[in-house]
This record gives C-alpha cells, structure tokens and sequence, in this order.
C-alpha cells in the first residue's frame, strides 16, 4: 500500500486543487438595449452590436 513518506502541507493541497472553482459568467451591460447578455451573444431582444439581427415580434 502506497504511504506518503510526508505530509502534504496546506499550501501545496491548494496548489493543486487551485483550478477547482466556480467560474462567473461574462455578462455585459448592452448600452443599446439596457439590458445584460453574455458576451458574443444576441440580446434577449435580438440586438447585436447595435443591429437587429432577430425578429422578436410575434405574428398572429
């Protein structure tokens, strides 16, 4: 059975699980819309770039 001839300091353990986290999303304030979209990504209104670029309107 492997042992470890010594113990494993606080330091080095959190070096290695230092890529262990929880990542925040890249949002960004649409200056166009007022609204927050992810970056690279259409508006929820179909704004992108300041072009409409996707019809939202919804026809009878």
């Amino acid at each position: 059975m492997a042992v470890p001839k010594r113990k494993t300091s606080k330091q080095r353990k959190r070096q290695r699980r230092g890529h262990i986290k929880l990542n925040t999303p890249n949002m960004q304030f649409d200056v166009a819309t007022g609204e927050y979209r992810l970056s690279h990504h259409v508006s929820p209104s179909g704004m992108y770039k300041g072009d409409q670029v996707v019809d939202t309107k919804k026809e009878a």
